[in-house]
C-alpha cells in the first residue's frame, strides 16, 4: 500500500474547489492507504463551529476525515502535523494546496498532490 496524507484543505476540496478528492487520490495512486493526522481533525472540528462556506466546508471534511485512519503526532498544529507523517523513509504521497506547505514538503523531497485546471489533482515531484 502507498500512504497518502490529507491535509485539512485536502478535505476542504470537495466543497470549496468542487473535487472528488478520493475519486481522484484513486485515479492517481494505486492502492492508497489514506492517512490524516489527528491535529487536521481537531483543525476542521474548530473550523466547523463557524459560518458560512469555510465552515460547511470543515464540517464536510471532517466527515471525509472518518474514511482515512487518524494517526496521532507529537505536533498538535496540522501543518507540523502533516510534515511530521510524511518525514524520514517515507515513500508516499501528501494531498494538500497549501503553498507554505508545499513548500516545505518539497524541500523534504515529499510528492505532493494538489490542485491542476478546476476540479482535477495532479501530482509534483519535488
Amino acid at each position: 500500500m502507498t500512504t497518502v496524507i490529507l491535509d485539512t484543505n485536502a478535505l476542504m476540496m470537495p466543497v470549496e474547489c468542487d473535487v472528488r478528492v478520493f475519486e481522484e487520490i484513486d485515479r492517481l495512486v494505486t492502492d492508497a492507504e489514506l492517512v490524516t493526522p489527528a491535529a487536521v481533525v481537531a483543525e476542521l472540528e474548530k473550523l466547523s463551529d463557524g459560518a458560512g462556506e469555510e465552515a460547511t466546508a470543515a464540517a464536510v471534511g471532517r466527515d471525509l476525515a472518518e474514511r482515512c485512519r487518524v494517526v496521532e503526532t507529537h505536533e498538535s498544529y496540522a501543518d507540523d502535523a502533516v510534515v511530521e507523517l510524511a518525514s524520514g523513509e517515507f515513500d508516499g504521497f501528501v494531498v494538500t494546496n497549501d503553498g507554505p506547505l508545499r513548500e516545505r514538503l518539497a524541500d523534504r523531497a515529499v510528492r505532493v498532490i494538489c490542485l491542476r485546471g478546476a476540479n482535477t489533482l495532479a501530482v509534483t515531484e519535488p
